[in-house]
């Protein structure tokens, strides 16, 4: 049967975004054990950027950032909160494509309050994870999960979706979330509108926790040699920690303390091989692009909303301006024909989430809003520093990073870390107190002072950074076992 020709000129763009992906956990990247065959083939046919960088790298605020191209100064949120709307004014990733002439469709997870507003998109099918504890209600995957005879049984695994235990997957393999969002986005894909272009936005909530990956992923790694994390000199001594990072172990993670060798290799074992079932899913899109004939056509972007610890120095998770947690993946691949970005490119530009709205809306021939603070890629524009910013308060944590240097600034007892990253790039000498280098300690407080706004200003006396007063650890207790999630009935 002969198909019927698009009746559009312009590019479709599907963007897909992962969560809790830390930049280097690609083979493309140079990891020794991680399979991402599919990413890897990505990476060669466009651009995969080396230096990106999730400047409020935890979720909410990370994709603000994304879906907005702004900073956390314009939008709003820098402690994650759960309750923020979409600020007024901001013209989001989706209308703007949408205000283009585009149909703009998401799949999977938006993590945006309230929790079915579109922000842009004409229409999403959604997996938000069950929040249910935060008033939410059930999402499209719960209800995908009814009809097919397993109601509530979406967390009937045990796993937290914010800790580190890990066993395989419950339920058949179709009813996994990775499996379905891809089915999903080839759905939508499939009921698109032939006269006009489209803006796919397909976002999987895996890595993240909980880690239950399919056992056939997981036996993909039984026979891989798995690194143990690494621990920075500045990290072994636990008295000596800013107090931020004193509470991450007590407050958010207290199962990861104390782990055994096996158990630490379980955790990157199970994490691998939710990484690995993303790639192939995403190798299942890819195909039915092409079957659909719009492959060529179609740019393809691959993104995180920031990365995860593993474990390295003592932490996981998010949250923190470490490589791990803040440095993210970025893949671009565009059409056949777009004669500006090329293949088997990598390019060493300081980036950040805020850049891909405005790189997309460039590549398709879209306007950019002027409230968008990124930069398009498909330009020279360059950033001299990325400047980092999350939490307020004691927790406050604050980062500038430059071509080589990385500063990260703990308000609470006015603590500094400075790391060479061309030297030492896993970060484990700290230099804060190197009189070698303090000409740059001090040059990049300076970009510290320059940044700061709000109750940041509070750490100012006399034009130098003093923070807050140094607080002394308490432990508590973790009675909701970090938001573990139950049956639903």
């Amino acid at each position: 049967m002969a198909r019927i020709k698009e009746q559009h000129k312009n590019p479709n763009v599907l963007l897909i975004c992962v969560d809790h992906w830390p930049g280097n956990l690609l083979g493309s990247a140079g990891h020794p054990s991680v399979m991402t065959p599919t990413l890897d083939q990505l990476a060669a046919n466009g651009v995969r950027y080396t230096n990106a960088y999730s400047a409020c790298p935890v979720c909410i605020p990370a994709r603000r950032g994304l879906m907005t191209g702004t900073t956390p100064r314009t939008h709003g949120d820098r402690v994650f909160n759960e309750t923020l709307t979409m600020s007024p004014g901001l013209t989001t990733l989706a209308q703007a494509f949408s205000d283009g002439g585009y149909q703009a469709n998401a799949v999977g997870k938006l993590h945006v309050y309230p929790q079915r507003d579109r922000i842009g998109f004409d229409d999403v099918i959604l997996n938000e994870e069950g929040r249910h504890h935060l008033g939410m209600h059930a999402d499209d995957y719960e209800l995908f999960l009814t009809e097919e005879g397993y109601a509530g049984m979406e967390y009937a695994h045990g796993m937290p979706t914010t800790d580190y235990m890990t066993r395989t997957w419950h339920l058949p393999e179709h009813l996994h979330h990775t499996n379905w969002t891809a089915r999903e986005m080839s759905r939508m894909i499939k009921r698109r509108d032939p006269t006009r272009p489209a803006f796919w936005y397909m976002s999987f909530n895996f890595p993240h926790p909980p880690l239950v990956p399919l056992p056939a992923y997981w036996s993909l790694y039984q026979d891989v040699e798995i690194s143990q994390p690494y621990i920075g000199d500045w990290a072994q001594d636990f008295e000596n920690l800013p107090y931020a990072l004193k509470e991450r172990h007590n407050r958010w993670y207290p199962h990861t303390n104390g782990l055994r060798d096996f158990e630490l290799k379980h955790i990157r074992q199970a994490f691998y091989a939710q990484c690995t079932h993303i790639d192939h899913q995403i190798r299942s899109v890819i195909g039915f692009l092409r079957e659909e004939s719009l492959l060529d056509n179609t740019i393809i972007g691959f993104t995180s909303d920031h990365g995860d610890m593993l474990g390295n120095h003592g932490f996981y998770a998010k949250g923190l301006f470490y490589e791990d947690s803040a440095k993210i993946p970025l893949i671009l691949v565009p059409t056949a024909d777009y004669p500006n970005l090329g293949h088997h490119i990598t390019d060493n530009r300081l980036v950040e989430l805020c850049d891909i709205m405005p790189t997309l809306l460039d590549m398709a021939g879209l306007l950019i809003p002027e409230i968008v603070e990124g930069i398009s890629l498909i330009t020279d524009s360059y950033r001299e520093y990325i400047y980092g910013e999350y939490s307020e308060g004691q927790l406050a944590t604050r980062m500038i990073r430059d071509e080589r240097f990385k500063l990260i600034y703990y308000a609470t007892g006015n603590r500094i870390q400075l790391f060479d990253l061309d030297e030492d790039p896993n970060e484990l000498h700290n230099l804060a107190g190197s009189q070698d280098y303090h000409h740059i300690t001090e040059s990049l407080l300076t970009k510290i002072l320059e940044n700061i706004h709000g109750c940041d200003l509070e750490w100012i006396d006399e034009g130098r950074l003093v923070g807050l007063a140094d607080q002394d650890f308490k432990p508590s207790p973790n009675r909701g076992l970090t938001a573990q999630r139950g049956l639903r009935f």
